[in-house]
């Protein structure tokens, strides 16, 4: 017993934390903090971007000329799977982000989370994609494809630029065979390949 009638503290034991007052923990939100998830616009807009993109692909299959032999897989089964499967990726994630159920921002030593978005970065790859888009008529989709390939890739950094345009020729030309010459869809060889049998050019 001290002085003043009460009973002495016991003293704190090895390892045992003490009863201090102290700052509250990390990644705890102190008071007065909105507890409220952050909407990501960047990712909404992806997202109503995606969903879009998929929409005007089942569009734009619907006019597809369908050849009178049904006996093979119809030109516009892989856009409308395709279509299908961007809108649906693209209303799920709108869904998902307008809920605040976003993904967790990327832990790892080479993402930095306070960086903003490259929008230099995100035109130029649009541009890629709508040049592939006309250059498919055009070029044919072997060479559309490398075009497609080869500028997302040097855009990203990819060096050198051939041999990104290497890969994403052979990467054209193994889906024109698989897809244009034993599938039967309507894929563009383009002039250059006019006239390949593998390719139905």
């Amino acid at each position: 017993m001290t002085s003043d009638g009460t009973a002495p503290e016991a003293p704190a034991r090895a390892g045992e934390p003490t009863a201090e007052a102290g700052p509250p923990p990390s990644g705890t939100p102190g008071p007065g903090v909105d507890e409220r998830p952050r909407r990501r616009w960047g990712e909404l807009v992806l997202a109503l971007a995606t969903t879009a993109l998929g929409a005007y692909v089942l569009v734009a299959a619907g006019s597809i000329t369908v050849p009178g032999s049904t006996n093979t897989l119809g030109p516009r089964a892989f856009p409308y799977l395709v279509g299908g499967m961007l809108v649906a990726a693209g209303v799920v994630l709108t869904v998902l982000i307008l809920s605040g159920r976003a993904g967790e921002e990327e832990g790892g030593e080479d993402v930095d989370p306070t960086v903003r978005t490259d929008w230099l970065t995100v035109v130029l790859l649009v541009v890629t994609l709508v040049v592939h888009v006309f250059a498919i008529n055009v070029v044919g989709w072997p060479f559309a494809a490398a075009l497609l390939f080869a500028g997302a890739a040097v855009i990203l950094g990819a060096r050198p630029w051939w041999r990104a345009a290497l890969v994403g020729l052979v990467l054209g030309l193994v889906i024109q065979v698989i897809f244009g010459g034993l599938l039967g869809l309507s894929l563009p060889a383009g002039p250059l390949l006019e006239g390949v049998p593998f390719l139905r050019g």
